[in-house]
């Protein structure tokens, strides 16, 4: 008898593994809000009640919502009428790109860095060798000697004034003679320095003047180059800045100082800053440009991105604007998903105009509150999932 009950607990406890392991794929982030069942070791009548979500909430850790791409944003008062949206630039700081040029023409024969290599400030790219070079050695090499020389002519002559051999004329003709050859000297060694001149004057070193990354490379070994013919460019990527186009009738409304919102190509947005507004309009697009700060690291230049300006003189401070994604229908009613300690929670929400891709919301929102502003379609779906299974 003891036999048999063996073999009839193996067998449902096998049929119970394989029935769990069918389940497994259909997961998704609702394995993040499954309702824990009640411990076998609790006795019938002594359990206590468990706390069920509301079925207007969606329970998710912090770790669900990274992986689910739910993307949040803190919404702030103004309306439509109070945010200022327009296309932008990622650009380079005046500090933050360089272009970096041979100071003598002749042919590469070396390349230390390649495109998208890291360099620091004054690392060498690259060996340019050229007659220029060999001929500012030379002049450097000669006004050297020769302000040598005429060191030693003002120190004899010096000794035979005093020895009152010689007259004082011979004496300052011989000071001014130093002086002129010093200063010959100084400019040799300051043209050689500028140009980079190798330390045996064959060649010019390609040095990199700020330290970032190379963004362009159009050296090429054995290649004969023109004086200041450009071989490479370098970017800090933590020196940029967003250069907004703004159309004239909003230019009067925007002024530094004023807080900006980036919206990132992959999702999500961060905080920026007006830092300066044109006065003149771009001859070919006709419209001014807005400078925004903001921290660098994400960006790179080149990128197109779009930004959100919000003025301080903003207008209708009782509506608040958030993306038009973040406006679902729960219900057949506008709702907008509330961050909330466990999770989210399904909010109506009444709305007025929309306007590129942004709503603005009347009622049921307040300034500070933290919303779910992308993929909330994601929490729109566990919502219903969670009602099917109430059912």
């Amino acid at each position: 008898m003891i036999r048999y009950d063996k073999r009839l607990v193996g067998g449902v406890a096998g049929a119970i593994l394989i029935a769990g392991a069918s389940g497994l794929g259909g997961y998704g982030i609702a394995r993040y809000t499954a309702v824990q069942p009640t411990s076998a070791t609790q006795k019938p009548g002594s359990e206590k009640p468990q706390e069920s979500a509301p079925l207007d909430s969606v329970t998710m850790n912090v770790e669900a919502i990274r992986e689910a791409g739910i993307m949040t944003e803190t919404v702030r008062a103004g309306g439509l009428g109070s945010e200022i949206v327009a296309q932008a630039i990622v650009a380079p700081q005046p500090g933050g790109e360089a272009l970096v040029t041979a100071r003598a023409g002749g042919a590469v024969t070396r390349i230390f860095k390649r495109l998208g290599d890291q360099v620091q400030a004054g690392e060498p790219l690259a060996i340019v060798a050229s007659r220029d070079a060999a001929q500012l050695a030379a002049a450097r090499t000669a006004a050297l000697a020769q302000a040598e020389l005429a060191r030693k002519d003002l120190a004899r002559e010096r000794y035979l004034y005093e020895q009152k051999v010689s007259a004082r004329v011979d004496l300052e003709r011989a000071q001014a003679a130093a002086q002129a050859a010093a200063a010959e000297a100084r400019r040799a060694q300051v043209e050689a320095e500028v140009a980079n001149v190798t330390k045996d004057g064959q060649g010019v070193t390609v040095a990199s003047p700020i330290s970032g990354q190379v963004t362009s490379q159009s050296a090429n070994l054995g290649a004969f180059i023109q004086p200041e013919t450009e071989l490479f460019r370098v970017a800090d990527p933590k020196q940029v800045q967003i250069e907004a186009a703004v159309l004239p009738s909003d230019v009067v409304r925007i002024a530094p100082g004023d807080r900006a919102i980036v919206e990132l190509p992959a999702g999500g947005t961060i905080d920026a800053q007006v830092r300066s507004v044109t006065s003149g309009l771009n001859n070919k697009t006709r419209q001014a440009t807005a400078v925004l700060e903001v921290a660098g690291g994400s960006l790179h230049p080149g990128q197109t991105l779009r930004v959100r300006m919000h003025p301080q003189s903003g207008q209708d401070a009782n509506a608040i604007v958030v993306p038009e994604e973040a406006v679902q229908k729960v219900d057949g009613k506008d709702a907008v998903f509330v961050r909330t300690e466990k999770g989210f929670q399904a909010r109506p929400v009444t709305v007025a105009q929309r306007s590129a891709g942004r709503v603005e919301v009347l009622k049921g929102l307040s300034p500070g509150e933290t919303i779910a502003s992308g993929q909330a379609f994601l929490l729109k779906a566990e919502l219903g999932k969670g009602a099917g299974e109430e059912e």
